[in-house]
């Protein structure tokens, strides 16, 4: 009966949602085309997923009216133009009360600066970089709507360079996309190897484009200079080419980067070559609790598939809209302000299947945008690519993160 309630509500979202009155208006965006897909499209599905189970259980409580979810879904295509559009149409509907998702920080930059003059609620996930929150801090905006819920790139790069350090390298690459955020990870790199004691030699830096596939120049140049080991920051499926690249001039030093090598078209197009990459992730679709089995399994039925083609974003799109829900709860409205307030001193703690949050957002800092950020370092583990799936690299990372989502939370 529960299945049937889930699939009944997942149904009404895309066909019944508009003919219903007294909704809690909220916008879904991301690319679900193009080669960000799996990202925008996993993180679109667990946000859909949540939404469904509120609906099916009759709806948030607001101020004691039950009210369910009213959603709207763009495709920014992973396009800036697209993300400025989107943004400007959004910001124009008087009645939103919110919006989660991106994951380019390029489409990030283009479009959330109208959501913030009009001072619209967003919750940014699955993804990106450090710019799009950073853009406020260093403008000292004074009152900010936008929230980040991913593992922030200061985050991965410590991991990834720590990971490097701690596998006794001394000299490596780092190789970007020319994207936004390929910029600003490789930056977060380079930071992250002077703040750890400049134990890393950066032999070589490169960078490609989206669309490149043929890595062939950069790898030599890096196999050249010596490197033990590629970092690497990128977001589409580039990012296999690289490691196909590795293998095809015989370069057996393995491939450490941000959580993007966990997607499904790096994973796919990469093959064996792939194996033994290595990412910081917040989730991993293993049923390390009874929450992360029920999700895992809810997502398969729901969508047909045997492998979430991003975990980490289906996990955080899904976290993000309980997130929200209790804000709308605690807020006793759907006025988007008063929603915001409410994400900014969240009372209760929300059981999700990355962790039970606690007070994840605090009131805006203009010189602090960690303000704004729900990952700490304790809700990231490091994954490993292997046989086609993303496993624990480590079995102290999967007990930490069976305890957090079991209750300790942060």
């Amino acid at each position: 009966m529960k299945k049937t309630l889930l699939a009944a509500a997942l149904f009404g979202l895309v066909v019944g949602s508009a003919l219903a009155a007294d909704t809690v208006k909220i916008a879904i965006t991301g690319p679900f085309s193009g080669g960000s897909a799996p990202m925008g499209a996993s993180m679109r599905d667990g946000a859909k997923l949540a939404i469904a189970e509120i609906n099916a259980a009759g709806g948030i409580d607001v101020g004691g009216k039950k009210m369910k979810f009213e959603v709207i879904e763009r495709d920014d295509e992973a396009k800036n133009d697209r993300g400025a559009l989107i943004g400007q149409e959004l910001a124009a509907m008087g009645d939103l009360s919110g919006v989660i998702g991106s994951v380019n920080t390029g489409v990030v930059l283009a479009g959330d600066k109208y959501l913030q003059e009009k001072g619209i609620t967003k919750i940014i996930t699955p993804a990106a970089g450090s710019a799009s929150m950073t853009q406020w801090s260093k403008a000292a905006t004074p009152d900010v709507s936008i929230f980040r819920f991913a593992a922030h790139d200061g985050i991965q790069a410590a991991m990834v360079v720590e990971e490097a350090i701690n596998r006794k390298f001394t000299k490596v690459a780092i190789l970007a996309d020319s994207t936004n955020y390929g910029v600003s990870g490789r930056d977060d790199l380079l930071d992250q190897i002077k703040k750890q004691g400049g134990k890393l030699e950066v032999v070589s830096t490169e960078k490609f484009n989206i669309g490149d596939k043929d890595m062939t120049a950069q790898l030599l140049k890096a196999k050249s200079a010596g490197a033990q080991a590629i970092l690497i920051w990128g977001i589409g499926p580039e990012l296999a080419a690289v490691a196909n690249g590795m293998a095809k001039i015989g370069m057996k030093d393995p491939l450490i980067g941000g959580w993007p090598l966990s997607m499904s078209n790096f994973i796919d197009n990469a093959g064996k070559n792939g194996d033994g990459t290595l990412m910081p992730q917040t989730f991993i679709e293993e049923p390390i609790t009874p929450k992360a089995k029920a999700f895992i399994e809810a997502y398969h039925k729901t969508y047909n598939a045997t492998r979430i083609p991003s975990p980490v974003s289906a996990a955080q799109g899904y976290d993000a809209v309980l997130l929200f829900a209790a804000a709308v709860k605690q807020a006793k409205s759907t006025d988007t302000h008063k929603i915001k307030e409410a994400l900014e001193d969240l009372k209760d703690p929300v059981a999700g299947v990355i962790t039970v949050w606690r007070h994840p957002f605090s009131k805006w800092n203009p010189t602090d945008e960690q303000t704004h950020e729900a990952f700490r370092r304790d809700q990231v583990v490091m994954g490993m690519v292997q046989d086609g799936h993303v496993v624990f690299a480590n079995d102290a990372d999967r007990t930490r993160l069976t305890k957090a989502a079991g209750g300790k939370g942060k």
